[in-house]
């Protein structure tokens, strides 16, 4: 396939042509030239307005469903989603049933992704399915081709198994993950401890019960060494405990939720059940203080942790929702209305290496692995216009700046609107 995008401003700080604006000519998935007025008679050219391309996003955290749960997203439509929101790549997350212990399990994944645009990195479990005090097969997993070893949102609450994780997957440069939270801490809890909890009359769930767990995690990463990711770091005081371990030399990543960016815990005043994430939507303290992470790359990377879910489990009372929201459509313009158009774009090409993700740049001769974008156009989020399958989005009623016109990878081009 041949494609000749015209007049594209370059948004990639690894490459040479950053911030300049040029024609790129691209032929059997690869960049063959970058220069001004470029023609070739049999490209399809892509001419659009006010048209900027940056590397292929890449989430760190993506739930659907199947298998198990394909009422609430199939992988086929979810991954139909991420392309058209500009995700060039996506991290899977183990929240399935059956989880991904085995060979056979995140074979199946790559059978059910091989068609789709967007390319998917299984996550695996870190523990057997009927012993959480026993690793899973995770040097067979990660030969498999999963990306990290993780029991998503399940905290590990054995730290004799995060241990084994770590020291066993140094024989590999596997990369653990550990969900920041302390299960008694924040038992029974619905959300963010704090002036709005008491207001409502709502248990909360302390900063506390994170930021314990990620200081025991931490330390548990000192005494084994090894690779350690903390998804959706939620607080300030997890921002500081991470830029001190950074400090002395730890190998740990962590992400933050663009929910958790945007957000606080006043939208839950209406007791609205979209607010109910997990971790839960913070202070304006904390929110400025994970701004602020995102911003001096404290923070490693940003996640829509895209968590579709069910009316069923959704439309209910606060005690009895289920947690999280979907994010995959609103996460370019969210990240926008906060960090700027291009900064945005990077902040959504981040992460890649970590988790195992090719880092095209875009350079001459590089794989196409493109995200086409612009800061034209602006939209209020409706119900109406949600692709996901789940409708259960925090940002409904807000209202967004810029365009997703879609991605160009593995040799093909998918544009939201042809």
């Amino acid at each position: 396939m041949t494609i000749l995008l015209k007049t594209a401003k370059i948004i990639d700080p690894k490459s040479s042509f950053h911030s300049k604006t040029f024609d790129i000519l691209i032929k059997d998935g690869k960049i063959q030239k970058i220069g001004k007025s470029l023609s070739e008679p049999k490209a399809k050219i892509i001419q659009l307005d006010n048209l900027h391309v940056s590397q292929g996003w890449f989430d760190s955290s993506i739930s659907f469903g199947e298998p198990g749960f394909e009422e609430r997203e199939t992988l086929s439509h979810g991954l139909e989603v991420a392309q058209s929101s500009g995700f060039a790549h996506i991290a899977y997350n183990t929240n399935t049933s059956p989880r991904p212990i085995n060979k056979a399990d995140i074979s199946f994944l790559f059978r059910k992704a091989s068609n789709a645009a967007t390319s998917i990195y299984p996550k695996a479990g870190v523990s057997s399915e009927n012993n959480q005090g026993k690793l899973a097969e995770l040097h067979d997993l990660f030969q498999a081709g999963a990306v990290t070893f993780s029991n998503h949102k399940k905290p590990l609450d054995d730290a004799h198994l995060l241990v084994l994780a770590l020291q066993y997957t140094q024989g590999f440069g596997g990369l653990v993950e550990s969900f920041p939270m302390d299960s008694q801490l924040c038992k029974n809890g619905l959300m963010h401890e704090g002036k709005i909890s008491t207001t409502l009359g709502l248990p909360g769930i302390p900063n506390l019960a994170e930021e314990l767990r990620v200081g025991r995690d931490l330390a548990l990463l000192t005494y084994t060494g090894g690779k350690l990711h903390i998804p959706t770091i939620s607080s300030a005081g997890s921002v500081e405990m991470i830029k001190n371990a950074k400090k002395q030399g730890l190998d740990v990543s962590c992400s933050v939720a663009i929910h958790n960016l945007v957000l606080t815990d006043e939208s839950l005043l209406g007791f609205d059940t979209r607010y109910k994430t997990m971790p839960p939507l913070r202070s304006a303290t904390d929110q400025k203080a994970l701004i602020k992470g995102v911003k001096d790359g404290v923070i490693d990377m940003v996640t829509s942790d895209h968590q579709p879910m069910d009316i069923e489990h959704k439309k209910m009372e606060l005690e009895h929702a289920e947690y999280g929201s979907i994010g995959l459509e609103t996460a370019f313009g969210a990240l926008n209305g906060i960090f700027g158009l291009e900064e945005s774009a990077v902040l959504l090409s981040q992460g890649k290496i970590r988790f195992g993700v090719p880092e095209n740049t875009i350079e001459e001769g590089a794989t196409a692995d493109l995200t086409l974008f612009s800061p034209e156009g602006s939209h209020t989020h409706q119900k109406s216009s949600i692709l996901s399958n789940s409708k259960n989005s925090a940002y409904l009623g807000m209202k967004f700046s810029g365009t997703v016109y879609g991605i160009i990878a593995k040799n093909s081009l998918h544009l939201t609107k042809d």
